[in-house]
């Protein structure tokens, strides 16, 4: 089998900026090998099988979490990187490092912490992210963080797209001391993640809203891109049960954002005349995208998705129970900071004032899975 063709605008690990910390070579792995390993390795990946996508992890063992969610984007990320011709591994890191900085119980739970935290700098989970990868993970002799490269630094930063005005406190913070060029675009590997992404969710999105009885095929038969999956199942395969139903319509639905993404993002960095990975940065505009006509469907489809899942009653009910835990957390930490780990004794003796134990405080309850804030919820108030 021919090797996948890498096109002169990809990312070239021979030619990365390189690392905050020096280290030796690794032989037989690419450095952005490495930062995927390394990412897969830490201890904020391993959390994620316990933190919510959309359903809190006690409502079901087969919605998806933020650590499947990841796995998926990844996946299709890999896949859309080979076919432009971009680097795949710089696309798995940066996929499977996206969510790292999530809160127990989803964007419930940053909503929650961030309003807690306005008077201390806020809190946002992508600059949380980079906070986790740069400083929280404490494993290695020679530095804080997992020492990754700038690309892969880069592209969790701003893979959602330049970084401009007030900074986020942890973006801030790291960026003082390594310049990530937060005012461009990132590499088309870090763009094709955030992308995949949107497809990923879309996707199974669907997919947990019918399993949780939220909405019907009927439903979504009424909805762009999936009402002409489910036509084209249905003149298939006639009579078809409804799971095998639901699954070969939302596949074809995947198809269709997947091919939609290539055929546009290929027409776009051909347009470019792009002869590297930082002529991507300094295009001002994206090459990764869905074509015009995609993107109105999709609004449509996450339009319906909000309102019919996202603000579904069941789900309202779960966000109040969950913000409640995390608003409780939050100010019994700062009262009595005793009863964080012993571990984070010494962070916290050494916190120069209460912005600092603040952001500690953050720290300790983003990183919480969903059952053990609720675990630590009933010990610290019953």
């Amino acid at each position: 089998m021919a090797s996948p063709r890498v096109s002169s605008y990809a990312a070239d690990p021979d030619q990365s900026r390189g690392r905050l910390y020096k280290e030796d070579g690794a032989g037989h792995r690419s450095c952005f090998q490495r930062d995927r390993d390394r990412i897969i390795h830490s201890s904020a990946f391993r959390r994620l099988k316990h933190k919510t996508q959309v359903f809190v992890e006690d409502e079901g063992d087969y919605y998806r979490t933020r650590l499947t969610h990841s796995i998926e984007v990844a996946q299709v990320g890999r896949t859309i990187a080979q076919d432009l011709g971009l680097n795949t591994e710089l696309t798995e890191a940066v996929a499977l490092a996206h969510d790292l900085g999530h809160t127990p119980f989803g964007h419930t739970g940053e909503d929650a912490l961030d309003m807690l935290m306005q008077p201390y700098g806020g809190f946002d989970h992508n600059a949380q992210t980079l906070r986790i990868v740069t400083s929280l993970e404490r494993h290695y002799a020679e530095w804080d963080g997992l020492n990754l490269t700038w690309e892969s630094l880069e592209g969790i930063a701003k893979h959602n797209g330049p970084v401009t005005g007030e900074l986020p406190f942890a973006l801030a913070e790291y960026d003082a001391r390594h310049d990530l060029e937060l005012h461009t675009h990132a590499s088309g590997e870090a763009q094709v993640a955030a992308l995949s992404d949107d497809i990923a969710y879309n996707n199974h999105d669907l997919h947990d809203g019918l399993r949780a009885g939220l909405f019907t095929l009927d439903d979504i038969a009424e909805l762009p891109i999936v009402g002409p999956c489910l036509e084209d199942v249905d003149a298939r395969y006639p009579g078809l049960e409804t799971s095998r139903r639901t699954h070969e319509a939302l596949r074809r639905v995947f198809a269709v954002m997947v091919r939609d993404l290539l055929e546009t993002s290929a027409g776009l960095l051909a347009a470019s005349k792009a002869q590297s990975a930082q002529d991507i940065r300094d295009l001002g505009r994206p090459v990764i995208r869905f074509s015009d006509d995609l993107w109105a469907e999709l609004k449509v489809l996450r339009h319906f998705l909000f309102t019919r899942m996202y603000r579904a009653p069941s789900v309202m009910d779960k966000r109040a129970e969950v913000t409640a835990i995390v608003n409780d957390l939050f100010p019994v930490f700062m009262r009595s900071p005793e009863h964080l780990p012993p571990e984070w004794r010494a962070e916290v003796e050494a916190a120069q004032g209460e912005d600092a134990l603040a952001r500690l405080v953050a720290d300790y309850i983003a990183g919480m899975t969903d059952r053990f804030a609720m675990q630590e919820h009933a010990r610290l108030l019953g």
